[in-house]
């Protein structure tokens, strides 16, 4: 069964808010940085997820975002994920310290030197080219990306 789960990326002044995924243990995406988001609670939208999800990580209350496409996770090792992708550009409050990591503002023409998942290369491009709503599988093979299939066709 494939897990339901939100991911935004909060933007501003060329930046995105990254989450170095420093602190659990047993984390599939330990060591990773990665936009905020989580898993979806019962009854729970995919905006209802996202939004829960950025409050809890940031402090933020997100007032203007863009739901963006829909990435479709299938792993050998770590089970299958839809990850609902969203972008955000308004948002209150104070940003607050994060207990699954920490958050640090990263130009978007530096994401690619952290150390991300190869398939989430694939999305930040279609995220900063502006693509309309995308539907994206990326299949890994342990931690190796083995395909990618955007809107039905092979891209890798």
């Amino acid at each position: 069964m494939l897990q339901p789960t939100t991911l935004c990326y909060l933007e501003r002044d060329g930046q995105y808010l990254m989450l170095h995924r420093t602190t659990k243990s047993n984390d599939i995406n330990h060591d990773k940085w990665i936009g905020v988001g989580g898993k979806f609670e019962e009854g729970e939208s995919p905006e209802e997820c996202m939004l829960r999800e950025v409050r809890e990580e940031t402090g933020f209350t997100v007032t203007r975002w863009r739901y963006r496409g829909i990435v479709t996770f299938v792993s050998d090792i770590y089970g299958s994920e839809h990850m609902h992708l969203f972008t955000c550009t308004e948002w209150e409050g104070e940003q607050k310290p994060c207990d699954e990591g920490v958050l640090e503002w990263v130009g978007k023409d530096r994401i690619s030197e952290l150390n991300i998942w190869e398939g989430d290369k694939i999305f930040l491009d279609l995220l900063r080219g502006d693509v309309p709503f995308f539907s994206l599988k990326l299949t890994y093979h342990g931690d190796t990306l083995t395909a990618a299939i955007l809107n039905g066709k092979a891209i890798r």
